[in-house]
């Protein structure tokens, strides 16, 4: 079985995510927003009273060193509202960005907010991306119907995560999981990920793949 996971808004927490994740040589995509990247650490919001921060532009190439990216649009709106010239800039633009800083392609974007209509599916293709992640489970999701709707299986927190990722093992089927770091709060939310980040690597049964191998493979 193969097995994605995928993190969005390339924020400071992703610095003991990255860590946690190369001890266990686990495969990662992580969607950015390279036009909320600033030249220093900046403020992004708060979460459950704690306050959320944004890495900087230049330490986005060592953080994410290794993994895959994507984007997350440049400025992460409801890309459903807004006019046709700055969905084209904010899709446009980011993969542009993203591929001068990393030097590779980008093939793919998560929705901000998970919103998304054919305008807006339209312009991806226009743009040159591959695929695009929404936020809706799906306990079969690959291939998807449609490469701009897909859908992954659970949220790193789903109650049911467990389940969901033992029936996909038995259908040899992909699993995959998103979420942000900043949702591991607390001492303990940390650890009890990489418990399952090691459970996970140690599986004979399983292999870490990243989003692109999938649509560029025999899968697609």
């Amino acid at each position: 079985m193969k097995v994605i996971q995928c993190w969005d808004d390339g924020i400071v927490d992703d610095v003991r995510l990255t860590d946690i994740l190369r001890r266990y040589n686990a495969r990662a995509t992580f969607s950015l927003n390279p036009g909320l990247n600033l030249e220093e650490r900046s403020f992004g919001w708060i979460h459950e009273s704690r306050e959320v921060w944004r890495l900087s532009v230049g330490e986005l190439p060592d953080i994410y060193s290794g993994f895959e990216v994507c984007s997350h649009s440049m400025t992460h709106p409801c890309l459903t509202e807004v006019s046709a010239d700055q969905l084209d800039w904010e899709v446009r633009a980011s993969r542009d960005i993203l591929q001068g800083i990393f030097r590779k392609p980008v093939l793919g974007l998560c929705y901000p907010f998970n919103a998304y209509n054919e305008r807006v599916k339209a312009a991806l293709r226009s743009a040159g991306y591959l695929w695009a992640r929404g936020g809706q489970n799906d306990e079969s999701i690959f291939p998807p119907r449609d490469p701009f709707e897909f859908n992954f299986s659970c949220h790193f927190l789903s109650f049911d995560f467990w389940p969901r990722f033992n029936d996909a093992k038995e259908r040899n089927a992909v699993f995959s999981f998103w979420g942000h770091s900043c949702e591991m709060t607390n001492e303990a939310m940390w650890q009890d990920f990489e418990v399952m980040i090691e459970k996970i690597s140690s599986d004979a049964n399983t292999e870490w793949s990243f989003i692109n191998d999938l649509f560029t493979s025999e899968f697609f």
